[in-house]
């Protein structure tokens, strides 16, 4: 990913899939490319933990799916049960020893672990579990949750499970590998997503519906927050440990985060980003010659807002996919270089137009700057900023990795301040309420903390966000 384009986007934490499939052919391959297609919910590391018999080996590596994996090393990984994970960190550094999942042993056993999200009481449970002998090897968050269920583990493993989740607070959805089981397990609030799908002889577990499709898995319904699910020999086992918390799903998974071809908690991303762009328009409509995207997370808004409009959509910019994850450049003309090495101006499109740029959001305001910049350079009359989500004015804690609040253009800046800093003719956001319509679900069952401040619990003191960092 470009360090330097990353700035002005907030990021994932991580991608989840397990698969339960005794005799099926072929798992750790499946595993693999379910984590492919979540590979945009973390692009850190990537790891597969399997179990064949009473066998438990894991894989994980730094770097993207297809670097990490091959046939060679999926070959030497036979399973029956599995789960993946790929890594955007928000708590515990960048390194191997925090890649997921998580596999630990105890006096039962083996447990693997994969964890979507970020537990706001972490730093408050592992002090505990440390003063009670536990030993801790890695500086992830996740880490905690592990260590709850092997010391609960005379309970039974289901009760085990049950008992530590409780004890959790913050966002996670979980798969676990325990016992020749398959577990899976959303927070009270279902902040992160999860979901059930069934396949010839088994389940699959997955964050986003779209690692379902390429499976070949057929999707059955979403994991509800508060519900741990239990998949063995005899099937699916439900059991509510949560219930009567705010509903909360993340409001920006519809915004950025989720693949647009993905379905989460029964919504369309795809329309969902389309229809925010058509009520963008109503909103902020503006005088203009073509609507054109920031590629590729704008194009969906840009499309819808073109169609309110009457504006002709046109493609302005052409995105390089292929570029290195890093591109660390230590100057400014590097960094300059490093935006028109990601992003093409298509020159003769944009000559003499007056344009409307959709992007999803601004974070800090660099790389809209630059891009802004560009359009100019090329001939673009006029250049006029909307962003299909309000401003980005808090930080979140429950598995996204924003910037302290200072660092937020949105929570620092008016909009006319922003217009100026960027350099645009005009700048204006989708309304929360715009927001809430356009993904179509009631305002209690969104948390929309990243745009209003209206956190669905009580979230630590600013300067504790990064516990273990």
């Amino acid at each position: 990913m470009d360090e330097f384009l990353s700035l002005d986007k907030l990021h994932e934490e991580c991608g989840v899939i397990g698969i339960h499939a005794p005799g099926i052919e072929g798992i750790s391959h499946m595993l693999c490319f379910g984590l492919i297609a979540l590979q945009h919910r973390g692009q850190e590391s990537a790891g597969i933990a399997v179990l064949k018999g009473d066998k438990m080996q894991y894989y994980k590596e730094m770097g993207l799916v297809q670097e990490v994996f091959n046939d060679d090393i999926l070959n030497r990984l036979p399973a029956d049960i599995g789960i993946g994970h790929v890594r955007y960190s928000t708590t515990g550094e960048s390194y191997v020893s925090n890649a997921q999942p998580l596999v630990v042993r105890y006096k039962g056993g083996s447990i693997a672990l994969a964890h979507n999200g970020n537990l706001v009481n972490a730093v408050e449970i592992r002090n505990r579990l440390e003063d009670e002998g536990s030993i801790f090897q890695t500086s992830i968050d996740s880490e905690v949750i592990a260590n709850l269920i092997a010391k609960n583990y005379n309970l039974g493993m289901k009760e085990a499970v049950i008992e530590s989740v409780k004890e959790i607070k913050g966002s996670y959805a979980l798969v676990v590998m325990i016992d020749h089981m398959l577990i899976g397990v959303r927070d009270p609030n279902g902040l992160r997503p999860l979901s059930i799908a069934k396949m010839d002889g088994g389940y699959v577990l997955a964050s986003e519906s779209c690692a379902h499709d390429v499976v070949g898995a057929e999707f059955v319904r979403d994991v509800e927050p508060g519900e741990i699910v239990i998949i063995d020999e005899n099937g699916i086992e439900s059991i509510k440990f949560s219930q009567g918390c705010r509903k909360a799903i993340c409001s920006f998974e519809y915004v950025y985060f989720a693949r647009p071809d993905s379905i989460i908690d029964g919504k369309d991303v795809y329309e969902a980003r389309v229809e925010s762009g058509r009520i963008l328009a109503r909103e902020n409509p503006v005088d203009a010659d073509m609507v054109i995207a920031v590629p590729d997370s704008g194009i969906a808004a840009a499309i819808g807002y073109a169609e309110e409009s009457g504006i002709p959509y046109n493609v302005g910019m052409i995105k390089n996919k292929y570029m290195g994850r890093t591109f660390i450049q230590p100057d400014q003309k590097s960094r300059e270089l490093a935006v028109r090495l990601k992003l093409n101006v298509m020159k003769n499109t944009v000559r003499g137009k007056r344009l409307i740029l959709i992007d999803d959001s601004i974070v800090r305001g660099t790389t809209s700057k630059r891009i802004v910049n560009m359009l100019k350079a090329a001939g673009a009359t006029e250049v006029h900023i909307r962003v299909s989500s309000p401003p980005v004015t808090h930080s979140c804690y429950f598995g996204i990795d924003t910037p302290n609040r200072q660092h937020l253009v949105g929570a620092t800046h008016t909009v006319e301040e922003i217009k100026e800093m960027v350099g645009a003719d005009s700048l204006a956001y989708l309304s929360n309420d715009g927001l809430v319509k356009s993904i179509n679900f009631e305002k209690c069952g969104l948390c929309t903390a990243c745009f209003d401040g209206d956190y669905p619990m009580e979230v630590p003191e600013e300067a504790d966000k990064f516990m273990f960092e």
